[in-house]
C-alpha cells in the first residue's frame, strides 16, 4: 500500500500537471505567437513539477517523521522528535534535488539515493533528470540562461519542449514511487512493521 504522500502525488498533483499539459494542447500551433506562447507553458509546466515533486518529498518526509514519533512510547518526547526531524530540512526551502533529499532523508539513517538504486537500478538515470529539471527550473525562476552548457538537452539544445518535460515527469513519478518503497522498507526495519 502507498503513502499517503504517494496517493496524493498520484492524484492531486497528476491532475495539476495534467491541467497545464491540456493548456499546452491549446495553445500550440505552428504560428510565431503560438510557438511563444507554447514555450512559455512548457516553462511553467517545468515549475509545476518541480513545485509538485518538492511538495511529495517533503510530505514523504513529514508522513515519515509522525510516523517514527508516534512509536515512541513517552508521549513528552514526540513533539521534541518531530521539531528535530524537522528542523532545517532543505526541501522546506531549496529545491528538490538530489543533494537536498539525500540530506533531509539521511536523518532517518537511510541512504536514499543507493537504496532506492537497489531496489530499482533505473534510480540512476532518473536522478540524472532530476537534476536537470532542477537546473532549468532554476534557470526559469530566475530568468538567466545565460548558462547553456548547464541547460543542453542534448546537442546542444536549449529550447524546452513538452517532450522534455514530459520526460522529466515520467522521471518524478518514478522516483516518487521508489522513494515511498524505500522508506516503507527503511522504516519497516526500524519499527518491525510497515508505516504503510
Amino acid at each position: 500500500m502507498p503513502s499517503k504522500s504517494l496517493l496524493r502525488w498520484q492524484t492531486e498533483a497528476r491532475t495539476h500537471l495534467d491541467h497545464i499539459v491540456s493548456v499546452h494542447a491549446a495553445v500550440a500551433g505552428a504560428q510565431p505567437g503560438q510557438r511563444a506562447a507554447a514555450a512559455q507553458v512548457n516553462h511553467a509546466y517545468a515549475m509545476l513539477l518541480s513545485s509538485h515533486f518538492q511538495r511529495f518529498c517533503r510530505d514523504l518526509h513529514t508522513e515519515v517523521i509522525l510516523y517514527v514519533c508516534a512509536e515512541v512510547p513517552v508521549p513528552w518526547v514526540q513533539p521534541m522528535l518531530r521539531a528535530r526531524l524537522a528542523d532545517g530540512r532543505k526541501l522546506d526551502t531549496g529545491n528538490p534535488n538530489p543533494g537536498n533529499i539525500g540530506s533531509d532523508f539521511k536523518r532517518f539513517g537511510l541512504e536514499i539515493w543507493p537504496s532506492m538504486v537497489a531496489l530499482d537500478a533505473r534510480t540512476a538515470g532518473r536522478k540524472l533528470k532530476l537534476e536537470q529539471l532542477n537546473r532549468w527550473r532554476n534557470a526559469i525562476a530566475h530568468q538567466d540562461f545565460a548558462q547553456a552548457a548547464d541547460l543542453d538537452l542534448g546537442g546542444g539544445r536549449v529550447d524546452l519542449r513538452l517532450s522534455d518535460v514530459d520526460g522529466w515527469r515520467a522521471a518524478c513519478e518514478q522516483l516518487a514511487t521508489a522513494m515511498d518503497a524505500a522508506l516503507c522498507v527503511r522504516i519497516a526495519g526500524l519499527a518491525g512493521a510497515p508505516p504503510w
